[in-house]
């Protein structure tokens, strides 16, 4: 029985490759080093977990951090929407202005 779900779970897509686009703009490019990379994720969560595999500690708590505003195809999204093929994941710092 539980090697059955397994294999349907294969099977649901779960495996799937979805190529993503992921831009860094203003200081959290500075802090990667790079515009924009891609990279296979389902959600944001996949997203961040490959951006782990990439970066030491530091640097993902800067990408990570609570005032960085995360988009999806141009929309500021919340949560752990999922992803599909070709979407663009923006990673936003704070903006300040006078």
């Amino acid at each position: 029985m539980v090697a059955r779900r397994a294999k349907l779970k294969h099977f649901r897509g779960h495996d799937k490759v979805i190529m993503v686009s992921v831009k860094f703009f203003a200081q959290l490019r500075d802090v990667t080093g790079i515009e924009a990379l891609q990279i296979n994720a389902a959600d944001l969560n996949a997203v961040f977990d490959e951006l782990a595999k990439r970066y030491p500690e530091d640097v993902l708590a800067q990408l990570r951090g609570d005032n960085v505003r995360i988009a999806v195809n141009q929309e500021l999204v919340n949560g752990n929407p999922a992803l599909t093929a070709g979407d663009e994941v923006a990673l936003l710092p704070p903006v300040t202005g006078g």
